[in-house]
């Protein structure tokens, strides 16, 4: 620690009140959504790159898709 400046202030979990907490975790739920989304964008984008590079087994692969969807029972 360096001259003038103040040490953070350690707080006990005992301290924090309920609204900081639910606070805190509506953020961190908010992160998630937000990074889950950037996630399924990049994927798509993979998976477009991919079918425009490799069309036989990007197509090949859609049909295998289509037959599990088709046999697949609830």
């Amino acid at each position: 620690m360096q001259d003038g400046e103040a040490e953070p202030e350690q707080v006990e979990p005992e301290q924090v009140e309920p609204e900081q907490v639910e606070t805190e975790q509506v953020e961190t739920d908010a992160e998630r959504r937000r990074r889950r989304a950037q996630f399924l964008r990049e994927l798509h984008e993979a998976k477009e790159l991919r079918a425009r590079v490799q069309p036989r087994k990007a197509r090949a692969a859609r049909m295998r898709q289509q037959m599990r969807m088709r046999t697949f029972r609830w």
